[in-house]
């Protein structure tokens, strides 16, 4: 069920009237990953089959699912893909590593105004840069707020608390985009200097190989970057998916350039929900003996998350996604997974003139 944001709206408006819960049923469907090689999925009736060699491995009523997700050499039939088009659920494809693809809907959100007012302000320089400032500061908010909650001997130093401040009020007062990428660039490295600090405590044999220096991609050289990067392709997969259900075009964005085939919008409005989701399920994961050091491979210097590895992670990154948080301006509870879609309508709302500025998501 779609979410309607009268109240919110009136609230950032006028702030006279506090926002009521949100009006919308529980919603108890959830995504299907599949990944094992050769996994088929088709359709038996109101049912989902997973098939491996023509045995039947899994099975999710439809009206259970939300999306699937599909990462590998998996084949989806044909009558398959149309019912899920028909009900609006979409498809994700990822390749085996786990990098999203794409992803495939129906006819798609029929809200040519919206795209409209995304694509008139995505050639406004002024408001990009706008636009990015928020997100900038808000992503910085949250990495130092992660730090501060998980720093594991004794607190966070002051200090470097102190640093993170200067850096968000760099950001606010930036008058360029390249300026912005060199202030977050500087905080990015801060924060990833320290982010062991928030990991189980290298002295613990099982956590040895779990030690983090930097951070590094393309490809991921030791575990912890491992799981960050496949982390950001699960974030990057439910921001797309949820701006394309709202009306968006995912590849137009104000803070990353556009490239072919990159989801540039999707970047963007996750960049506050890094340390928030993505960040904080690699965290629980290795500190909670989910994931383990015997749970990744590695190959010409790039490391990787094993099948069994990667299921445990993607239900840690789920069940973050599940995690009730109360809004800071609104006041009500809410899952990430529903957030995602409210800071989408929000989005929305600002770029059609509805609101003065967008108002990011700020944890306290």
């Amino acid at each position: 069920m779609a979410i309607c944001l009268p109240d919110e709206v009136n609230f950032l408006l006028h702030e006279n009237v506090q926002p009521r819960p949100l009006a919308v049923g529980r919603d108890e469907a959830m995504p299907v990953y599949v990944q094992a090689r050769h996994a088929k999925v088709a359709k038996s009736g109101d049912t989902l089959e997973v098939s491996i060699e023509d045995k039947t491995t899994a099975t999710a009523r439809l009206a259970e699912v939300s999306q699937v997700v599909l990462m590998g050499n998996v084949y989806l039939t044909t009558p398959t893909l149309h019912a899920l088009m028909e009900r609006e659920i979409t498809v994700s494809w990822h390749s085996h590593g786990g990098w999203f693809i794409g992803h495939t809907v129906g006819t798609g959100h029929k809200n040519v105004e919206l795209r409209t007012a995304q694509y008139r302000a995505s050639f406004d320089e002024g408001r990009c840069l706008r636009i990015a400032r928020g997100l900038v500061v808000a992503k910085i908010q949250n990495s130092r707020t992660l730090l501060r909650r998980n720093w594991k001997e004794g607190s966070a130093p002051e200090s470097l608390l102190e640093e993170f401040k200067q850096d968000i009020d760099q950001a606010r007062r930036v008058s360029s985009i390249v300026e912005l990428l060199g202030v977050e660039g500087n905080a990015a490295a801060r924060y990833f200097r320290h982010f062991k600090k928030m990991l189980a405590s290298p002295g613990d044999a099982a956590s040895f190989a779990f030690d983090f220096e930097r951070r590094n991609r393309r490809p991921p050289n030791d575990p912890v970057n491992a799981l960050l990067s496949s982390a950001y392709a699960l974030l990057t997969r439910a921001w797309t998916v949820n701006l394309s259900a709202v009306g968006f075009d995912p590849y137009r964005g104000y803070y990353h350039k556009p490239r072919y085939g990159r989801p540039a919008l999707s970047l963007d409005l996750m960049e506050p929900f890094r340390p928030l989701i993505a960040d904080s399920s690699v965290i629980q994961s290795i500190n909670n003996g989910e994931i383990k050091p015997s749970d990744f491979v590695s190959v010409a210097g790039s490391v990787a998350l094993d099948g069994d590895g990667r299921k445990r992670f993607i239900s840690a990154f789920e069940r973050r996604l599940g995690h009730e948080v109360t809004h800071p301006l609104f006041g009500y509870r809410l899952s990430y997974r529903r957030l995602l879609e409210l800071q989408a309508r929000l989005f929305g709302r600002y770029l059609l003139g509805e609101l003065d500025d967008y108002p990011n998501f700020v944890t306290r």
